[in-house]
């Protein structure tokens, strides 16, 4: 096991000081990125890669921090890289953050003190029962802590650190990349997959202590535009076709008991509902459909196909337009091509004192696109919890433990060339 210690609190202390920087990204933006005050992140970022002694690490203008840790053996070992995204939720505020570390969390309600609405209960979150010992960071009750994904952010800066700073630990080419707009899907969209010149990758931006996740949701996204008709409310009868009320009843009469967020758990996908807006003439909701498999998938969109024109023929003068894109697929599908990818990571996991926990996560990751670019990307734990909202936290011990598994992962692909 690596003798990594944090021992002057680096760790806690980069991760508290990015999650008070606001990196909320927007996907009603055009802009790449989404958002210019993800490049606030970035610039700190590169900063303190230089401080390292990473001379190449820099910000590109698409908001991507480039970054590489040369290899220091004789071996000729695959160019790993580890990647995090930059930007937070757009579900939950990620301005003004204020994290709030709880030392030696002893299984106790933590109430937020901005908010003493915002509880956190073991009954809850089941997770904290592991906990016991251990340091909680929440934030204080008004926003997200953005620990999805800047606990990954952190752990992959204090490994590249440890990695210098350690020099008798062996390790080929090393390559960092942060993204922006991961939250949105569109973290990979301006990816260099050549400037980067990675050969194999992986995320650090999984959950529970000892995960290891090789298998996503694959994923379309959809825009339902409903074309009703408009008259002056008082002389409407017979005359007007709302659009609004058209598309409240195809939402009405999707599945509630199955196919939904609410209703499905393991390995059951979902047609959700995110937005609607729009008028009595023009009213337009946005989906996104999830599962396993490419077949399920296809099969959630032409259900939701048929249930707009089985409401739709009640409305004679309206139309609909219904596209669907695709966002991701099910990175299982290129995983299982490179076995040594995930066998490794599991090691990686096993030296750091760990079980590993090998996993489906009912999501996805940049390492689902990343894999289908020609970079295969699994997905390792950051101990990062209750993500997207105001309960979220992370443990500073599980943290400490995903600074180790990195830096293992690297051992291990030099050991095994």
């Amino acid at each position: 096991m690596l003798n990594y210690q944090n021992k002057n609190k680096t760790l806690q202390s980069r991760f508290t000081k990015y999650v008070q920087i606001d990196t909320q990204s927007d996907p009603l933006s055009k802009t790449i990125p989404s958002t210019a005050k993800q490049k606030d992140l970035g610039k700190v970022l590169v900063a303190e890669l230089l401080e390292i002694g990473i001379a190449d690490a820099h910000l590109d203008e698409y908001g991507y921090v480039y970054a590489t840790i040369p290899s220091n053996t004789d071996k000729q070992v695959p160019v790993i890289c580890f990647c995090s995204h930059m930007d937070t939720s757009p579900d939950c505020s990620g301005k003004d953050v204020k994290p709030i570390i709880h030392t030696n969390y002893q299984g106790q309600d933590l109430v937020l003190p901005d908010d003493h609405a915002i509880v956190l209960k073991m009954s809850e979150h089941p997770d904290l029962k592991d906990q016991i010992g251990n340091d909680i960071i929440t934030a204080s009750g008004t926003t997200l802590l953005g620990a999805d994904n800047k606990a990954g952010v952190a752990e992959i800066i204090e490994a590249a650190a440890f990695l210098v700073q350690n020099p008798e630990i062996k390790h080929g080419t090393i390559k960092i990349l942060f993204t922006p707009d991961e939250e949105i899907g569109r973290g990979v969209d301006k990816a260099d997959l050549k400037k980067l010149g990675a050969d194999f990758g992986y995320t650090i931006d999984g959950e529970t202590l000892g995960s290891i996740e090789d298998e996503t949701f694959s994923a379309d996204g959809a825009v339902l535009t409903i074309n009703g008709v408009s008259a002056h409310p008082g002389f409407a009868k017979g005359k007007m076709e709302s659009a609004i009320k058209i598309l409240s009843d195809v939402i009405a009469a999707l599945p509630a008991d199955c196919l939904s967020p609410e209703s499905t758990e393991l390995k059951e996908g979902f047609i959700h509902p995110v937005s609607i807006s729009g008028s009595v003439e023009q009213a337009e909701a946005r989906f996104i459909l999830r599962a396993f498999n490419d077949e399920e998938l296809q099969a959630n969109g032409e259900l939701l196909d048929a249930t707009v024109q089985n409401i739709i023929e009640d409305f004679p003068n309206s139309t609909y337009e219904l596209k669907i894109t695709e966002q991701y697929r099910n990175m299982k599908k290129v995983l299982d091509q490179y076995p040594d990818i995930v066998a490794n990571g599991i090691e990686a996991i096993k030296r750091a004192g760990i079980t590993p926990k090998q996993q489906s996560i009912r999501g996805g990751t940049d390492g689902s696109r990343l894999s289908f670019m020609g970079l295969p990307c699994p997905n390792i734990f950051a101990g990062e919890h209750a993500f997207h909202g105001k309960q979220e936290w992370a443990s500073v011990q599980d943290m400490e433990k995903a600074v180790q598994t990195i830096v293992n992962i690297a051992v291990v692909w030099e050991e095994k060339a």
